[in-house]
């Protein structure tokens, strides 16, 4: 078989406690990095691109000194730095948690390799990524402070990352671990989970997505819906998946292709037939 590429984010939300500054969920990572190893060891095929969010480290910082807007004055730069050194700071935990389970897994910090230009990649060389992927490494980025050449300094999440990725990789899945079980219809009450979002029912859906209930920089669920939505569109077959990760066994689960949680894809266009008289 040939090998099946796969793109999981770890949402902040799901590794840290989002509302408590500084507040890592250590069982949940090392339970994650196990369940990422178990599935690792039942399909020798799946390659992964691993990405995780900042949960309440990067996003508190980068709250206070507005860095996703833009990075000029000297206390702005301090800013930057700040994120930069937090969001850092919780990738080195799961980086730990991920060899303690025996995932060799190899970073790729965005801040030392991406330029942006107005909160999007212009440029970024990846052939070490590709390299790591290929020789059957976990390969992880992750929401990270980066250099802008028009606005000095911004912050790209890991959908900004995923949304750069998806053309140059083509994977084969894409899957959103968070907290929740999937996307509320209904959000804060959370009576009706959406089975799909497609782009035929997101203008009647997008009234109920909120943002986070806890700092969220880069937009909360209604931003990361509609870029989610921006990369299924991009690359033709490309399926999403958004479920909860924080249900032990779901990230094995939803790797090894159960569907879990809310799906989100394109619906592709009727193909023409003799009858249609084209």
């Amino acid at each position: 078989m040939s090998p099946r590429l796969v793109f999981l984010k770890l949402g902040g939300s799901l590794i840290t406690v989002k509302e408590q500054p500084h507040t890592p969920r250590p069982e949940v990572m090392a339970r994650l990095a196990e369940e990422i190893a178990e599935a690792r060891t039942a399909d020798p095929d799946l390659e992964i691109l691993l990405g995780h969010g900042s949960g309440s480290y990067g996003h508190v910082p980068a709250d206070q000194y507005h860095t996703r807007q833009g990075v000029k004055t000297k206390e702005e730069w301090r800013g930057f730095v700040e994120v930069w050194r937090q969001a850092a700071e919780l990738n080195h935990m799961v980086m730990d948690a991920m060899a303690k389970a025996a995932v060799p897994c190899l970073v790729f910090p965005p801040s030392a390799a991406v330029t942006a230009y107005m909160g999007l990649v212009a440029t970024w060389d990846l052939e070490p990524l590709k390299s790591s992927l290929r020789n059957g490494l976990v390969s992880v980025v992750y929401g990270d402070a980066v250099f802008d050449q028009k606005l000095g300094g911004t912050i790209l999440s890991t959908e900004d990352l995923f949304g750069h990725l998806v053309l140059e990789l083509k994977p084969d899945r894409l899957l959103f671990a968070g907290i929740e079980p999937g996307v509320w219809a209904d959000f804060p009450q959370k009576t009706r989970l959406l089975p799909e979002i497609t782009p035929a029912n997101f203008p009647q859906v997008q009234m109920g997505l909120k943002g986070s209930a806890a700092t969220d920089v880069t937009g909360g669920m209604l931003a990361k819906i509609m870029k989610v939505l921006f990369m299924v569109s991009r690359v033709p077959g490309l399926r999403a998946t958004i479920f909860s990760g924080d249900a032990p066994d779901n990230v094995r689960r939803s790797l090894l292709e159960e569907e879990l949680g809310t799906l989100v894809h394109q619906i592709p266009d009727k193909s023409p037939t003799p009858q249609d008289g084209l």
